[in-house]
């Protein structure tokens, strides 16, 4: 097993996976404690999840403890050429790059991409597939603390998010949680989107 390249801290890197869809590295001496066959931080969560119908259900209180927590990953979604039409409609960029297809064709990625931030757009509904809170009154997107495009998203290319819970702060009406997201193309080898992302649940 290879070992992990990262300066993220040892919580949030993947050290094993039962999953052979997810990466998979090796930290000496990280690994988490086992209870029955799936690994587990001392917060009782789950650590590793593979492609989950459910998401993973907390309440307000169990949220306090989920820093560390791995969401897994998300459906598959297609980034339609229709959807990043509309998208362009919907923000006045119309750049060719993603609505002419013709012209795109000879560009540099050889066809049509979805903006940056349309796939920036779709983590929301791609976290609803990771986590639910049932005692919160509402969930609001904060917003960012960091936001990159690492590579394209070619139009009628499928996607999907990973995330892990890298923090809870408590707020004035609730709680902050910070996640570390990343979305993926299906068959790329760099992630299209990664961003930690701000989420304030309240009470």
């Amino acid at each position: 097993m290879p070992p992990c390249r990262s300066n993220a801290p040892l919580r949030d890197l993947l050290v094993s996976s039962p999953n052979p869809r997810q990466p998979t590295c090796e930290i000496p001496g990280a690994r988490p404690p086992v209870v029955g066959s799936i690994p587990v931080w001392p917060n009782g969560f789950p650590r590793y999840r593979g492609d989950m119908s459910e998401p993973i259900t907390f309440t307000m209180a169990t949220l306090r403890q989920a820093a560390g927590t791995d969401l897994g990953v998300s459906r598959w979604l297609t980034v339609a050429q229709e959807r990043i039409d509309a998208f362009a409609a919907a923000t006045e960029d119309r750049q060719w790059i993603h609505v002419d297809p013709e012209r795109a064709a000879a560009g540099p990625f050889g066809t049509t991409v979805a903006h940056g931030y349309l796939t920036l757009s779709l983590l929301p509904p791609l976290m609803a597939d990771l986590i639910a809170i049932t005692d919160a009154s509402a969930r609001l997107n904060y917003g960012l603390n960091k936001v990159r495009f690492p590579a394209p998203v070619p139009a009628d290319s499928r996607i999907r998010a990973r995330a892990v819970i890298v923090g809870v702060d408590e707020v004035a009406g609730g709680l902050q949680v910070v996640v570390r997201a990343s979305i993926e193309r299906e068959g790329g080898e760099k992630p299209v989107c990664v961003a930690e992302y701000l989420v304030r649940a309240l009470d």
